[in-house]
């Protein structure tokens, strides 16, 4: 390992100034991953770093699993890692909690930096691959920390304890956006709780809307329902309804009443007719005798 880089105030360096603290330097390289490590410096400990994250990676390999492939993004701000398709950041170093930085002599492809992690704060190694590139990472990532000491100098500190609270806001952002998504979640299940709640047992059944029919599909009849005619299909007006004398009066099925007593002789057989008279004459006859049951009163003046 070399190039625990240092600022060199005569220092002639790749970019411009502007591309660095109005823009970021872009590299697409492998990544091997990060891992902890106990010191913020030092020659062995990033070799230990790498020498564990190599060996993970030769074991991932064996299983069929490719390196993946990430976007650095250098500025005077910190380094970014995104994922190289979908460009969603996985880790954003700020520079101020950088520490160190090295490329390796005797493995040109390989680059690293240790990085206080902002929630933790535990020291994170984090090893690259790059075939041609890493020498000139390792220079833009000092060249980054050159320029943004020179700020810092002109600032006064001002433009670092800024950083720090957007740093802070950031984060902040994160967490809401983090209980967002829950709250979206348990929303939705919610949602599908009340649904399987409400919704009938043994499958949908559709409950038909009460109609004004009975069981065979037919208008209940009411007496009091006045009866209302309607036009024939041939447009013709209803004949008006009959209308029979109030002194006759029918049975259910509009026949007149049978009273045996109110018939005539010429009605029935002789034999049946002479039973007919002798129940008549006794119906009279009980009704003759009641009445001479109420007219034993003692008080009657007539007894």
């Amino acid at each position: 390992m070399n190039r625990a880089f240092n600022r060199k105030k005569d220092k002639s360096w790749m970019h411009t100034p502007d591309a660095l603290a109005k823009h970021y330097i872009p590299y697409n390289v492998k990544f091997l991953g990060n891992t902890e490590v106990e010191a913020p410096k030092g020659t062995e400990v990033v070799k230990d770093a790498v020498r564990k994250l190599k060996f993970q990676r030769h074991i991932k390999k064996s299983e069929g699993q490719k390196t993946p492939k990430v976007e650095l993004q250098i500025s005077i701000y910190g380094v970014k890692i995104l994922d190289l398709k979908t460009k969603d950041v996985q880790h954003n170093c700020q520079l101020h909690r950088i520490s160190f930085c090295a490329d390796d002599k005797t493995d040109k492809r390989i680059f690293t930096f240790i990085c206080k992690d902002s929630e933790s704060n535990k020291h994170l190694c984090f090893v690259f691959d790059s075939e041609k590139c890493a020498e000139e990472i390792t220079l833009t990532i000092g060249q980054a920390f050159d320029l943004a000491y020179k700020k810092f100098l002109e600032s006064g500190g001002k433009d670092v304890e800024t950083r720090k609270q957007i740093g802070t806001l950031q984060k902040r952002i994160q967490e809401l956006e983090s209980e967002n998504s829950e709250l979206k979640q348990q929303l939705q299940d919610l949602e599908e709780q009340l649904m399987i709640t409400h919704s009938p047992p043994g499958g949908s059944i559709s409950i038909k809307p009460q109609s004004s029919t009975d069981v065979f599909d037919m208008v209940p009849f009411s007496p009091v329902t006045p009866l209302v005619p309607t036009v024939a299909s041939n447009g013709c007006p209803p004949p008006p309804p009959t209308t029979l004398p109030p002194d006759i009066r029918k049975d259910l099925f509009g026949s007149e009443p049978f009273d045996p007593f109110t018939c005539g002789s010429a009605d029935f057989p002789p034999d049946i007719q002479s039973k007919l008279d002798e129940m008549q004459e006794g119906f009279k006859m009980g009704l003759t005798l009641e009445g001479a049951v109420f007219s034993l009163d003692p008080l009657d003046s007539r007894c």
